[in-house]
C-alpha cells in the first residue's frame, strides 16, 4: 500500500475507535434505541439517492439489516447505556470474528483449520478475562448485551457471505435503511413517546453533533473510504488495520472519558486482539474435500461491515 492509503486506513480505524466515545456522549442526550435509529436515518436515507437500486435480493438486505442494524447496534447502544464503557465495548465487539467462524461452520459448512481454532480459543480466553474484569468493576448485564451484539454481528457477516454483494457500498447503504422503522418502533415501545420527544426537543449542538458523527463521519465517510481501499487492495491487506479499532477505542476513552484501563483489561486486550488476528487472518476456510475462501466482493463487504461501528 502507498503511504497515503496506509494513512487513510489508520485514519478510518481511528475514527471508528473514537466513535465509541461519541456514542457514549450521544447517550447522554438520547435514549439508546432512538439514538441508533437516528444514526441510520441520517446516514442512509440521503445516501440511497446516490448509490442506485439494490443489486442483491431483498431478503438479504432485510436479513442483514435486522441482524446488524436492529439487533447488533440496538444491543450495543443499550449495553453502553446500561454502563458498558466505550473502551471495553470497542474491545469486546471484536469477538464477532469468533462468532462469525462458528456460524459459518454451522450454516455454510466451512471448517476452520487448526490455526484458526487456536486463535478462537485465545480470543475467547480474552473475553473470559474481560468478563472477570468487568464483573469486579461494572454491570455484568451490560457486558452480556455487548457480547450478544457481537454474536448478531457474526450472524450478519454470514448472511453477507451468502448474499455475495457485487457492490459493497450499495449493499450497506440499502441495509442501513432497514433498521430505521424497527428501531423507532422499539424505542416507542420500550423508551416511550415522552422520553423520545423530550430528547428531540432538548437536542442541542452537542447532541446533533454526535448524530452527525456516527452517521456521516463513522458510517458514510468511514465506509466509503474503506470501500475505496478495498477496491485498490486485497481484503487480506486491508483487514489487519481493523485491529487498530479497539486500540483507538480504549485510548480515546481513557483520554476523553477518563476510563481506567486495569492491568487485567490490558491482558484481555492482548488476548482478544491477538486471537482475533489469528482467527481472521490465519489460513483459509475449508469445506470437506475442498479448500475455499469467500468471493472477493463478498469478503470485501464483510470486512468493511465487520470493521465499522
Amino acid at each position: 500500500m502507498r503511504p497515503s492509503h496506509i494513512a487513510l486506513a489508520v485514519l478510518v480505524t481511528a475514527l471508528w475507535g473514537v466513535n465509541f466515545v461519541v456514542i457514549e456522549l450521544g447517550l447522554d442526550h438520547f435514549p439508546p434505541l432512538l439514538f441508533s435509529a437516528l444514526r441510520f436515518l441520517v446516514a442512509a436515507l440521503p445516501a440511497v439517492f446516490f448509490v442506485g437500486p439494490p443489486k442483491v435480493a431483498l431478503k438479504w438486505i432485510v436479513g442483514v439489516g435486522l441482524a446488524l442494524g436492529v439487533a447488533k447496534f440496538g444491543l450495543l447502544f443499550v449495553g453502553m447505556d446500561q454502563g458498558m464503557g466505550a473502551g471495553l465495548s470497542s474491545l469486546v465487539l471484536q469477538v464477532q470474528a469468533v462468532f462469525t467462524a462458528l456460524f459459518a461452520a454451522l450454516a455454510l459448512g466451512e471448517r476452520p483449520g487448526g490455526v484458526r481454532l487456536a486463535g478462537m480459543a485465545v480470543a475467547l480466553a480474552g473475553i473470559a478475562v474481560a468478563a472477570v474484569d468487568e464483573g469486579t468493576s461494572g454491570p455484568v448485564l451490560a457486558f452480556v448485551l455487548v457480547v450478544a451484539a457481537a454474536a448478531f454481528w457474526g450472524v450478519s457477516n454470514v448472511l453477507t457471505r451468502k448474499a455475495a454483494p457485487p457492490d459493497s457500498l450499495n449493499f450497506m447503504v440499502w441495509v442501513s435503511t432497514v433498521p430505521v422503522l424497527p428501531l423507532l418502533g422499539l424505542s416507542l415501545l420500550f423508551e416511550g413517546w415522552d422520553r423520545d420527544t423530550d430528547a428531540l426537543a432538548a437536542m442541542d449542538w452537542t447532541g446533533a453533533g454526535t448524530v452527525v458523527y456516527v452517521a456521516w463521519i463513522s458510517t458514510v465517510f468511514g465506509f466509503g473510504a474503506w470501500g475505496f481501499l478495498l477496491r485498490h487492495h486485497p481484503a487480506s491487506t486491508v483487514a489487519p488495520f481493523t485491529l487498530l479499532v479497539p486500540v483507538f477505542g480504549m485510548s480515546s476513552a481513557a483520554l476523553l472519558l477518563d476510563e481506567s484501563v486495569s492491568p487485567l483489561r490490558w491482558c484481555a486486550a492482548a488476548l482478544l486482539v491477538g486471537g482475533v488476528a489469528v482467527t481472521s487472518l490465519g489460513g483459509r476456510w475449508r469445506k470437506p474435500g475442498a479448500e475455499v475462501g469467500p468471493a472477493p466482493d463478498a469478503q470485501g463487504a464483510q470486512t468493511a461491515q465487520g470493521a465499522r461501528v
